[in-house]
């Protein structure tokens, strides 16, 4: 029992002794990195680095787009993954199978093929600069269909459905009143992956964003472009950028956590 607790304790430290010496070098002068021992303890100079940052980039300006993008892009996948889910995995139609079949094929697909028809698509709705260019594309994705499919096939009892039905439920409704709550805790789990992968995306905000407009990593990139890399500069606004991660994961993942064990449970 001890030596999983000190293999727990491992894995935390090193996990975590990244951000925290980036916080550590963000909090003191470029100077710092040729130190030798490296500084271990913070500086005190985190908050005028800080400022800086905002200073140099529309910083405040990056955090709100990505914030609204990547809840906007999470609350949607959620939403329409569970509701596919629940057609995939208990709903019977015709090509039911083949159509669950390419979706989960387009996973195969490397995202960069669609790039070039992907931008000549949004300069043709007008869209390049914007967060529609973002948010809309988005809206749904394979992976997220293919796991709440997987997860209703199992978790949602066919009997559950057919007392809803016999109660005068519509398929709307079973959706809304069964098959939602039956979901949530994967829906969950679901939502802070696509937040997560929403908030650290970069290569297509780089692309159809302006500089003007940017999202967090389009205006971290931007703090490291110049011609004498500013290492403290770009780790001061990296851990402003993983801020707000930090704190979704502080403030929903006992919900999730809880869900998850709650949902094996019942299983």
């Amino acid at each position: 029992m001890r030596l999983r607790y000190l293999t727990l304790v491992a894995v935390v430290f090193f996990s975590a002794f990244p951000l925290y010496y980036s916080v550590v070098v963000a909090s003191r002068h470029n100077s710092a990195l040729a130190q030798v021992p490296p500084p271990l303890l913070p500086g005190g100079n985190f908050f005028a680095n800080v400022s800086r940052v905002f200073d140099t980039v529309p910083f405040g300006l990056a955090l709100l787009n990505s914030v609204l993008v990547a809840g906007s892009i999470s609350v949607a996948v959620m939403f329409l993954s569970t509701l596919a889910g629940f057609a995939f995995a208990k709903l019977r139609f015709r090509g039911r199978g083949a159509l669950l079949l390419v979706t989960v094929a387009t996973m195969t697909v490397p995202a960069q093929l669609g790039i070039i028809p992907l931008y000549l698509l949004m300069v043709k709705l007008e869209w390049t600069g914007t967060m529609y260019a973002l948010v809309v594309p988005a809206l749904v994705n394979a992976f997220g269909v293919f796991f709440m499919t997987q997860f209703l096939s199992r978790a949602l009892p066919g009997e559950l459905l057919e007392a809803g039905r016999v109660d005068g439920c519509t398929t709307w409704g079973l959706f809304w009143h069964v098959v939602l709550p039956v979901a949530r805790p994967a829906a969950a789990v679901l939502g802070m992956l696509t937040f997560m992968s929403a908030w650290n995306d970069y290569f297509w905000p780089l692309v159809v964003l302006t500089p003007d407009n940017p999202t967090v990593q389009v205006a971290l990139s931007t703090l490291a472009s110049g011609y004498v890399n500013d290492y403290v500069l770009g780790l001061a606004g990296t851990a402003v950028g993983t801020l707000p991660l930090v704190l979704v994961f502080a403030l929903f993942g006992r919900q999730i956590i809880g869900g998850i064990m709650q949902g094996a449970v019942k299983g």
